[in-house]
């Protein structure tokens, strides 16, 4: 798909567009293409701040305003993102390059936590008790706490937005948005619509940049609180960078998800569910399906053997081509990488089932594609089982047992998702119970929890006490605040020096 010049792209602060005043720009491509699409700025310190400060500025209105006319504007915001989901979708696709159907379902995602946020009001309710002791009530509040941040990957540029500021503005926060410098225009268009939506200037801000962004917001004196979705190592840095700066943070790291697929299951659906969860999105989501344990030689056979003819036959290309199941990586850089990752499993001496590191795609010879990728026979001790891939790679993994699949899935540092495919629900309960996983899934390969359930993983995948969106989200960004008052009676007790008890 040629393009023309790449466009300059703009930060957007105090509800207006504003040019980048750092002299510092990336470069933001088509990744089926290798063209580039855009140029983005980089925000110094100083742009940063100067969002932090129309954001700090919004904050008594915005607070102020009652959580009824909050959700009323979000309702609005709602059904703009319906009207413009297409849109969206195609924004996303040429800067990610995942598939249309992809695009418009991460945009569906994300909008169903803006009709979470919209029933705020209820969310907010206090708790009240009268006469806790004698002529004395007592009262909760769930308050904002002022300017938040949050820092979001490449992966799902509408999708894991939406997740953070829709809640945190219901609250009653205002909020700075760090998108990734990869592809940073949906942010900016959904920052519009939010204005269209009727969000006051300031409210909502979206600076792009790099590490000195990312730097700025965490040491930021006015930010209270920070979001991030992101690599582990990532997340480990902006957890303790942001807690000692006093803020409050929740970081989602990476995953290694597993599905254990017991010798009863349908082996159809799991193969179904596999190439889905494996390579849709080309695998690069937190949480995709990148480990299948096979219980017993004769499933992971068989399973084997299904997948192989499935993958190979994956039809790969750009976003608008018909019928495309996967679309290419997003860099050239995380290309090499996921490469690399493949170089390192043949040497460690998995069987390598499915190559598709030759793949080349006429018309598109200089875009990010590779093919899907399985492996087999992998074992525990190698790298392409320890860490996150991030790319169409599947490793199947043997288990003699249910109890040594079980010990894989908890011994792993990583804690984001896992699932089970089985037809004994006695197996089924015992792994939800027992597996130390954030968000199981029971013959659902990927479980990301609806809108009104938060998200979120165990070990390394989570630094941080609270998940994301729904009441685990409002948690986050409110504080709670409890009251107790007595008023004049006319019975005075005199002084009492003892600590206050109810009687």
């Amino acid at each position: 798909m040629a393009s023309d010049a790449p466009k300059t792209l703009h930060h957007f602060i105090g509800g207006k567009k504003v040019a980048g005043e750092s002299n510092r720009f990336g470069d933001v491509f088509n990744p089926a293409t290798g063209e580039v699409w855009a140029r983005a700025p980089y925000a110094s310190t100083h742009e940063v701040r100067r969002a932090v400060e129309a954001a700090k500025a919004a904050f008594p209105g915005w607070s102020g305003t009652p959580p009824a006319q909050r959700a009323r504007i979000l309702f609005r915001y709602r059904d703009l993102l319906e009207t413009h989901k297409d849109e969206l979708a195609r924004i996303v696709s040429t800067e990610h390059g995942k598939t249309l159907d992809d695009a418009k379902g991460s945009v569906q995602r994300g909008a169903e936590v803006v009709e979470f946020a919209c029933g705020i009001p209820q969310m907010l309710k206090g708790e009240h008790n009268e006469n806790v002791a004698q002529n004395v009530d007592s009262h909760s509040l769930r308050q904002p706490l002022g300017v938040c941040a949050g820092i979001t990957p490449f992966n799902f540029p509408a999708m894991v937005p939406m997740w953070m500021y829709p809640v945190a503005l219901a609250c009653g926060n205002t909020f700075v948005l760090k998108p990734s410098e990869r592809d940073p225009s949906c942010s900016l268009r959904l920052a519009e619509l939010a204005m269209e939506a009727g969000l006051p200037p300031g409210v909502l801000n979206v600076v792009i940049g790099d590490k000195e962004a990312v730097d700025a917001l965490l040491q930021d004196p006015d930010v209270e609180a920070i979001s991030f979705v992101g690599s582990t190592p990532i997340a480990e840095y902006v957890y303790k960078t942001g807690t000692s700066h006093g803020k409050r943070v929740q970081a989602l790291g990476g995953a290694k998800n597993h599905m254990v697929v017991m010798p009863d299951a349908d082996m159809e659906q799991t193969v179904d569910a596999l190439m889905g969860s494996a390579y849709g999105s080309a695998g690069e989501r937190c949480m995709a399906i990148s480990v299948a344990v096979a219980v017993g030689d004769q499933t992971a056979d068989e399973l084997v053997n299904r997948l192989k003819p499935r993958v190979t036959a994956l039809k790969i290309g750009a976003f608008d081509d018909e019928g495309v199941e996967m679309g290419p990586l997003v860099t050239e850089a995380h290309l090499g990488k996921v490469k690399g990752y493949v170089d390192h499993g043949v040497e460690e001496g998995a069987d390598l089932v499915v190559d598709g590191r030759g793949l080349n795609l006429e018309g598109h010879e200089n875009g990010y594609f590779i093919g899907g990728c399985l492996f087999d026979k992998v074992r525990p001790e190698m790298k392409i089982y320890k860490e996150e891939i991030f790319g169409p790679v599947l490793s199947v993994v043997r288990a003699k047992d249910y109890e040594e699949a079980l010990h894989l899935v908890n011994e792993h540092e990583y804690g984001n998702g896992a699932a089970i495919f089985t037809r004994d629900g006695d197996a089924a309960r015992d792994f939800t119970t027992r597996t130390k996983i954030g968000m199981i899934g029971v013959n659902v390969p990927i479980p990301v929890p609806a809108a009104y359930h938060s998200f979120g993983g165990w070990k390394r995948s989570l630094f941080g006490d609270h998940f994301m969106h729904g009441p685990e989200g409002v948690r986050f960004y409110t504080r709670l605040k409890t009251i107790t008052s007595r008023w004049p009676s006319g019975i005075r007790a005199g002084a009492d020096f003892s600590i206050p008890q109810t009687r």
